[in-house]
């Protein structure tokens, strides 16, 4: 919020927004990087709970931030492979999903109050995952075929599915709330 008022040029508070996201992202991978489903190559990730978080408060930055910070998760758990690239690209476009959306081509200002944007919420989570799921599983399973495929795209699905709707809904809920952070909007964008 304080990066919204200041006089720092756009390229500065780009930057500066998306270093802090990162650090954010890292505080939350890091400590389940531990949890391996396939060793190497995916395990449990309630960091993906920010995947709707980054797309719709913060858009492009956060997008940014949501793909770097995973391959600096790949690096520092020893777990970077060819196929992190796809894991690039995949972990970009998941919190993008949302940014189109909800904020580039949103007719109505973002919310969570009702039956019905809850159903939009996880319409564009289950988008959101079977995108990085068709990414991601192939890749790996061009560059690793000893890989199981079927796990690996059950865990990333999964993954990009349960927490975004367990706790990154609550958590979208308590910053827009009570929190008072705003969700993008087409004009934010200009």
């Amino acid at each position: 919020m304080f990066l919204k008022n200041s006089n720092l040029p756009k390229p500065v508070k780009f930057i500066l927004l998306t270093l802090i996201l990162i650090a954010v992202y890292l505080i939350i991978a890091i400590p389940f990087k531990v949890i391996s489903i396939i060793p190497g190559f995916t395990d449990i990730r309630p960091v993906m709970l920010l995947k709707p978080v980054f797309g719709v408060f913060f858009g492009i930055p956060g997008c940014f931030a949501f793909a770097i910070g995973n391959l600096i998760g790949d690096i520092m758990s020893d777990s970077l492979r060819w196929s992190s690239i796809a894991g690039f690209a995949a972990n970009f476009l998941a919190p993008f999903v949302f940014y189109l959306f909800f904020v580039k081509f949103a007719k109505t200002e973002f919310s969570l109050r009702t039956g019905k944007d809850l159903l939009k919420q996880l319409a564009v989570v289950v988008v959101s995952s079977v995108v990085e799921t068709l990414i991601i599983a192939p890749s790996v399973k061009l560059i690793y075929p000893e890989v199981e495929f079927n796990l690996l795209s059950l865990t990333i699905f999964l993954n990009g599915t349960a927490f975004p709707l367990l706790l990154g809904i609550p958590l979208m809920i308590l910053m827009q709330e009570e929190l008072g952070f705003m969700p993008l909007k087409r004009k934010d964008l200009a």
